[in-house]
């Protein structure tokens, strides 16, 4: 399904609500909440006409979809120092008068950056956790969230989001830039203006989008389905293995039987369950796989291996994968191929793994592979055993039922 000109009729500039933050409350502590507008009838008791121009801007106003954006770090929060050119940070809570066009969107936007911005590579487990517990402390105040981040981790972090979310029916859009908010030839305008009217995308008072994803040039995508493919190109995400869910021009484009709905009645919760106690390992001709016995006992090895799931045909490759599940560490399989996945029997070096009891990861990423082995590792929530609870489809980061 196409939605086009998805947006409301244009008011004055001035009837735009903008969330501004409390000087008496840190944005850090999410204890402050966005100014209402107050409505005032005009002093004059005749001006009919003018009283029913306010009323219905008032009644729009209130009507205005609500979208918190949280700010964590990354590039598209830098400026450039033309004088000694290097890049710096600025303060995002003036991200109105660095990007006026905000005020033009039909949605009133509130920010909360972190007080320290972080470069995504110091993005983690406690961040995931602290986003997603902002997100549900908030659920209930807001009609969308944007999530502004570096490039290199969006796509685990996205992911994670995706799993500890439960029941989401409100759209979380993640975005960032390859280039500073302040370069003249920045992508983050387009990615931050876009992102606000994706997370403010509303039919029948029901969220058009009711997933995590994210938002770069041009296209929206389910989160924990992406990966990073380009830290040259403006277009740096994919997702090989499911279709674009949307895509901006001249209009909003959604493709509506590609977004993913919760399969239960249930109210929305955060779950933030993460465990660190497993080990991404990609393969090479020539490794010696052995090196893994001579490492502390790990839960579960998330195991990256050639096509369609081969591996060396070899009696050592065996014992050693067999000694490693007899210490009770699962292994799951991934591909180290963009596009397509695993396919135990396919090939007859594939066969080891049906043996020894491995996990297949079908055609999932390494982050989502590596998020969900995170969140449902020695999960209290989840019930059975952990190879059946990985091996379905929590919320269509895989393409198996």
């Amino acid at each position: 399904m196409i939605f086009k000109n998805f947006t409301a009729p244009r008011l004055e500039r001035s009837s735009f609500c903008v969330a501004k933050r409390s000087k008496k409350a840190g944005v850090e502590d999410g204890n402050w909440r966005p100014k209402k507008i107050k409505f005032q009838w005009p002093r004059s008791e005749t001006n009919f006409q003018t009283k029913e121009i306010s009323l219905k801007r008032c009644i729009f106003e209130a009507m205005k979809r609500k979208v918190l954006l949280i700010y964590t770090g990354g590039t598209i929060g830098m400026e450039k120092d033309y004088e000694t050119g290097s890049l710096r940070a600025f303060d995002f809570g003036n991200i109105f008068q660095k990007l006026p066009e905000m005020k033009l969107i039909e949605c009133e936007v509130s920010v909360h950056p972190f007080k320290k911005p972080l470069d995504s590579s110091d993005m983690g487990p406690q961040e995931w956790k602290i986003i997603a517990n902002y997100i549900g402390k908030n659920y209930d105040h807001y009609d969308g969230f944007l999530i502004l981040h570096g490039t290199d981790t969006m796509s685990y972090t996205a992911s994670a989001l995706s799993f500890m979310l439960k029941n989401l029916r409100k759209p979380v859009v993640l975005t960032g830039s390859q280039l500073p908010i302040g370069d003249l030839r920045t992508d983050a305008k387009e990615n931050l203006l876009t992102s606000l009217y994706y997370a403010s995308l509303y039919e029948n008072n029901e969220a058009v989008i009711q997933e995590v994803t994210i938002y770069f040039e041009y296209k929206l995508l389910r989160g924990n389905r992406t990966l990073k493919y380009s830290a040259e190109y403006f277009d740096a995400y994919q997702t090989p293995n499911y279709p674009v869910l949307g895509q901006s021009g001249v209009h909003l484009n959604i493709e509506k039987d590609f977004l993913w709905r919760s399969e239960t009645e249930e109210n929305f919760s955060v779950d933030d369950h993460i465990s660190t106690d497993l080990l991404f390992w990609r393969i090479f001709p020539g490794m010696h796989l052995e090196h893994l016995l001579q490492m502390p006992k790990m839960k579960v090895l998330i195991l990256q291996v050639f096509g369609s799931g081969t591996i060396f045909n070899t009696q050592k490759t065996q014992q050693t994968l067999q000694l490693l599940r007899d210490r009770g560490t699962e292994i799951v399989v991934i591909s180290q191929c963009v596009s397509g996945g695993i396919s135990f029997g396919k090939y007859s070096n594939s066969n080891i793994f049906t043996k020894i009891g491995a996990i297949s990861g079908h055609d999932m990423t390494a982050e989502s592979a590596i998020t969900k082995a995170m969140h449902l590792l020695d999960n209290p929530k989840f019930e059975g055993n952990f190879a059946e609870i990985f091996s379905r489809n929590i919320c269509g980061e895989v393409s198996v039922n």
